[in-house]
């Protein structure tokens, strides 16, 4: 008989072929639609941590976004039962980029169902062989770049003009929740449904092809771009030091250290250094993010500790510190050193 042929590969059909007893089933075919995959997107994004445990970690949830998959394209208890068990086992990936696994599975069940020679140890060779690269891939492309790009960009509206006036700007915090759902949620359901339309070869034909690899490198120089920009808008470092110069007649010219030499020779030098001191000590020296904040935090209050005056409070304390808190256009917080004589 004629039927149409089954791609492994894709999980769609491919054309108009002939039955020669290879596997295929000889009842109706069962084909699921667009709402089937995408009900079962929607329950593993809602609930793929819901029931995160050590034994399993995120293999109910696997389980549990399968159940409407399985109902349309199994029919007898027995099956239904054996095809949830499958998918109880332990799993565990970044849930987003992760999604293509899921794609790729329903796929492979849809043609399993209609006859394909396909058992379960291949569908749980395909969740454990891709779960660990799409975990590395995944966390590198949320967690590692477009949270930490957004999450700038929000605390940067946030702040405004804080470090001055005081005032901030609450909407820093709704633009960051939108824009990482809306983006998350649309980076899940492309995954998502790469992952069904391409089916098991394409995925792994993806991931040879290095287009994701090309992704996470344009994404990486992006996010050093955002990183570097912020850093010359938000990351302040300030000297007090300051001193006299005679200008003749008697006349004596105020000379700031920070103002007229280092800012005259490269703006924002003393920031950019701080960033790349702490960029290597992390990357390079391994050194814990909580011990390199704690050390910046104890050199910031050492620092901004009047020891050159008996003033504990006011101008004459901030500027004689050795880093000024905040700098003004007229100095540090309003305050105008006066020439040194």
């Amino acid at each position: 008989m004629t039927e149409m042929t089954q791609d492994p590969g894709s999980g769609m059909g491919t054309g108009m072929g002939t039955d020669t007893g290879g596997g295929m089933g000889e009842g109706p075919k069962v084909s699921l639609t667009r709402g089937d995959v995408q009900r079962a997107f929607w329950l593993w994004t809602f609930f793929s941590h819901a029931n995160y445990n050590y034994e399993r970690l995120q293999g109910t949830a696997f389980a549990q976004a399968m159940a409407p998959i399985i109902r349309k394209l199994y029919k007898t208890p027995e099956d239904i039962k054996a095809a949830l068990k499958r998918h109880l086992v332990f799993f565990n990936t970044e849930p987003n980029v992760g999604g293509i696994i899921h794609g790729a599975v329903i796929a492979m069940e849809e043609q399993r169902a209609n006859g394909a020679d396909i058992d379960d140890d291949a569908i749980n060779s395909v969740k454990s062989g891709l779960m660990g690269p799409l975990a590395g891939i995944g966390d590198s492309i949320s967690q590692g770049t477009i949270t930490p790009i957004l999450l700038t960009l929000g605390i940067g509206i946030a702040a405004g003009d804080a470090t001055i006036s005081g005032d901030g700007n609450p909407l820093g915090a709704v633009i960051y929740f939108v824009l990482e759902v809306a983006i998350m949620v649309a980076l899940a359901y492309f995954f998502w449904m790469q992952g069904y339309d391409r089916g098991r070869v394409g995925v792994i034909e993806m991931l040879r092809s290095g287009t994701l690899d090309r992704f996470l490198t344009g994404a990486g120089v992006l996010g050093n771009m955002v990183m570097g920009a912020l850093t010359f808008q938000f990351v302040h470092v300030y000297l007090t030091w300051h001193f006299g110069i005679s200008a003749g007649g008697g006349n004596v010219t105020d000379f700031d250290l920070n103002r007229d030499l280092l800012n005259a020779m490269v703006p924002g030098l003393l920031p950019l250094g701080l960033v790349l001191l702490c960029w290597w000590l992390i990357a390079r020296r391994r050194m814990s993010p909580l011990w390199l904040l704690a050390i910046l935090v104890v050199v910031a209050m050492v620092g901004a500790y009047p020891i050159f005056t008996d003033q504990p409070f006011g101008c004459e304390s901030i500027l004689n510190a050795f880093f000024q808190p905040a700098y003004g256009a007229d100095g540090a917080l309003g305050c105008v050193p006066a020439p040194a004589t």
